[in-house]
């Protein structure tokens, strides 16, 4: 028997769900909030949490790590030069969720991701 996997699919293969996650987590990091739907706000949060407490180690390995998820250099720079000193004392819990009602076309529901 298989064991089941952790996360949401969101309709996409595993290819498309990493690059949908890497540029969300860019313009997260970038603009410090952004609007998507419930279920992407929610895999967001588990990823965006993960690269923002592997920047507060600061070392060569986090940032080559970091590197890899997030391709926009001035975003790295952002996040491993203000973000991590901004949660240094912070033990996780970096991203809040508010959520705003349904989409018009598709009756989604539609939510705020941003840096608390």
């Amino acid at each position: 028997m298989g064991r089941a996997k952790v996360g949401r699919q969101l309709g996409r293969t595993t290819a498309e769900r990493k690059s949908l996650f890497r540029n969300l987590a860019s313009d997260l990091f970038k603009y410090e909030e952004i609007k998507t739907t419930e279920a992407k706000a929610k895999e967001l949060k588990r990823f965006a949490e993960k690269i923002i407490t592997r920047a507060k180690k600061g070392d060569a390995f986090a940032r080559r790590i970091i590197k890899r998820d997030i391709t926009n250099k001035e975003v790295v720079k952002k996040l491993i030069d203000v973000l991590a000193v901004r949660y240094a004392q912070r033990n996780g819990g970096y991203t809040r969720i508010l959520k705003l009602g349904f989409r018009v076309g598709d009756g989604a529901r539609v939510c705020m991701i941003r840096l608390v």
